[in-house]
């Protein structure tokens, strides 16, 4: 059984910073990639980051270049999304999903469907 399970949100100002863990249970990170999606209430979903952490690599969305960082710890078993300068458009519910992936792959891409959902975490920025 997968679990995939967010936290870490709540209200900031903006400048702020927040970090959102994605822990993750009944897959490997070795063969799923990792990716955080955002999405206001009647808009359509965004990509943030994502990560494939067998090889390392990350991807971050322009809108968040710079700013929000994606990573995991040692066990591989949790994926975090830190997010500094935060601003009031970066308020939404985040979401952690994953997408299974070759065993040869090294990238991580919002061209997939995903196939697992966590429930998502909600992040309001506002003064």
């Amino acid at each position: 059984q997968y679990r995939l399970e967010e936290s870490g949100g709540g209200s900031v100002q903006p400048g702020g910073s927040l970090r959102l863990s994605c822990e993750v249970s009944g897959l490997s990170l070795d063969y799923h990639t990792i990716q955080w999606y955002r999405q206001v209430q009647e808009k359509e979903r965004e990509g943030v980051a994502c990560i494939n952490a067998r090889s390392g690599y990350t991807f971050a969305a322009d809108s968040v270049k710079g700013r929000f960082t994606i990573s995991t710890n040692d066990a591989k078993n949790t994926v975090y999304l830190q997010m500094n300068l935060l601003k009031v458009e970066d308020a939404a519910v985040y979401y952690c999903a994953a997408v299974t992936v070759s065993p040869y792959s090294t990238t991580c891409s919002y061209d997939f469907q995903m196939d697992f959902w966590g429930e998502g975490t909600p992040v309001f920025v506002s003064s």
